[in-house]
């Protein structure tokens, strides 16, 4: 790939050109993953890092008590890692309907936040795999920086402080939140110092004991037992059953390379099934931000989006594959629904039978981590476990209670997962590392960012800075302000529905991106870290 390395974008950022690279969206959260390479550990050492900093640097979006997910290359082959929460041992329908009553489709209430929202936290699990598969350094050295931080405390970046502030009034009455994030009886201001000396307490026993002490021991049963306190049956046996799965990464051809997702729960098939969709038209003919490339990007999007709502769960629920879902005639027929002219309202189809962080690591060994957690939505449940400083995700609330639904809730199971880790090969061989978090906007940012640099050329900062759009799960649009209006107003005129929303950080991503400058690796990577949020990549 040649790229055009001008950036018409407005930006304060450059790429970085390093052999030993940690992109991640807080700069003392890429710091951390690179002190750990100065220091010999690898890439996936790095990644571990600076996962376990970022939940104490930017506790709005990620914590002790979050879901993982990860992609790995390991100089030889890509590996895929679900570390996802299950249900507790107690959810069903009937239970939800005892507690919370029925909706007006008679189906169960649930809550998003709050003890009835969490499922068994995969984070943790996720840095103990990955380490016990191919970390390098002690397992131990890799908590030092997050326990200092903690510790000693972090002075805020300007967007964790917005969304924090945004957070209090819906969260502050959840168990433990008040006591843990509002130390003042409010939120911390940009430039103010938080301690949280809790979590410290938390990572010191992992530190000690390994990441597989979270869920067997004091940890779990502290958690079970301030479950208990709010009449939640959440139990340490939930807990100690809990393990993250190894899978293999699902994939779709595209202008001449593979881009990778894991394979459901998640929605990195949506990815795959839009740019399955886009290959059958000529983008590049188009100018790059025109109306008609952007047009065709979206429609192609809406249609993945109607399929992904439809059939997607956890995959032992599903009764259609990833595999019809990609099937070559499929999505060929899929994309002669896309009226160039005009927006269309789509439907599913039917195949064949048959608050989130993401950081990316790259070592000179050719190593390369694509990896993401989250709490879901900011500060996820909003219930902290005291002395523990553990906020626990509520990734619970996105199960259906339609009994209909392949994503009905159930004990053990997955529910369907917004986070997604991206890789790109060529060839076989690894090329880029990238992930762009953000609620629904994650595979819309992955097939966005890739037409710019696959389509157009586009350097990755440059892709990375360019204005995007997001389709709504009604299908409506969202356009960042810096659109261009000429472009708006021909979306409008073929149809488009617009809403108004202006919130970069969680609606229209933030990315961090590797890209491997050659086979061999010794010409190292070039590397982008998104302006929406406060991080950077770092490297030597």
């Amino acid at each position: 790939m040649i790229f055009n390395w001008d950036n018409p974008y407005p930006t304060t950022r450059t790429p970085l050109f390093a052999r030993n690279v940690v992109a991640t969206s807080h700069p003392l959260a890429a710091q951390a993953g690179n002190q750990i390479l100065i220091s010999g550990g690898n890439a996936v050492d790095a990644a571990i890092a600076a996962a376990a900093t970022l939940t104490i640097v930017e506790p709005v979006s990620n914590g002790l008590g979050s879901d993982a997910f990860a992609m790995i290359w390991d100089g030889q082959q890509l590996h895929g890692l679900n570390a996802s929460g299950t249900a507790p041992s107690h959810w069903q329908p009937a239970w939800f309907a005892r507690r919370y009553g029925l909706d007006a489709r008679g189906h169960a209430r649930r809550p998003e936040r709050g003890w009835d929202s969490v499922t068994i936290p995969g984070a943790v699990a996720a840095w103990g795999a990955l380490h016990a598969r191919f970390g390098k350094l002690p397992f131990s050295r890799l908590m030092e920086s997050a326990i200092d931080i903690a510790e000693r405390g972090v002075t805020l970046a300007p967007m964790v402080a917005r969304k924090w502030q945004a957070a209090v009034p819906l969260l502050r009455e959840q168990p433990g939140f008040a006591r843990t994030f509002m130390p003042e009886g409010r939120a911390p201001a940009v430039g103010e110092k938080f301690v949280l000396s809790d979590a410290a307490r938390t990572l010191r026993i992992l530190a000690d004991q390994g990441a597989r002490a979270f869920y067997e021991g004091e940890i779990a049963e502290a958690i079970a037992g301030f479950a208990a306190k709010s009449d939640v049956p959440l139990s340490a046996a939930d807990f100690a059953r809990y393990q993250p799965e190894w899978v293999t990464p699902i994939s779709r051809r595209y202008r001449g390379y593979d881009v990778h997702e894991l394979p459901p729960n998640g929605q990195g098939i949506a990815a795959l099934i839009a740019l399955g969709i886009l290959e059958h038209f000529d983008l590049a003919s188009h100018p790059c931000d025109s109306v008609t490339s952007q047009h065709l990007q979206i429609e192609a999007m809406k249609l993945a989006f109607a399929d992904l709502y439809q059939y997607v769960a956890d995959p032992r629920s599903m009764d259609i594959t990833p595999e019809q879902m990609l099937d070559d005639g499929y999505l060929a027929e899929r994309a002669k629904l896309i009226d160039p002219r005009r927006a269309s309202l789509p439907q599913p189809g039917m195949p064949a039978s048959g608050g989130t962080v993401y950081l990316t690591t790259a070592d000179e060994s050719g190593m390369m981590v694509s990896f993401i957690q989250s709490n879901y939505m900011g500060f996820g449940s909003g219930v902290v476990v005291p002395e523990y400083g553990i906020s626990l995700q509520n990734r619970g609330a996105g199960f259906s209670s339609d009994p209909r639904s392949a994503n009905v809730v159930a004990p053990g199971k997955r529910p369907f997962h917004t986070i997604i880790p991206g890789f790109l090969t060529k060839d076989g061989l690894p090329q880029m590392s990238f992930g762009v978090m953000g609620g629904d906007m994650q595979p819309q940012g992955h097939v966005q960012t890739l037409v710019r640099m696959l389509d157009y050329q586009q350097q990755p900062q440059a892709a990375c800075d360019a204005p995007r759009w997001k389709v709504n799960r009604d299908f409506t649009l969202d356009l960042e302000t810096r659109f261009d209006a000429g472009v708006t107003e021909q979306l409008r005129a073929r149809g488009h529905q617009f809403k108004s929303v202006n919130d970069p950080y969680m609606d229209f991503g933030s990315g961090q991106f590797i890209w491997k400058l050659s086979a061999d690796s010794s010409h190292g990577y070039v590397a982008a870290s998104d302006s929406r949020r406060d991080g950077q990549a770092v490297g030597f």
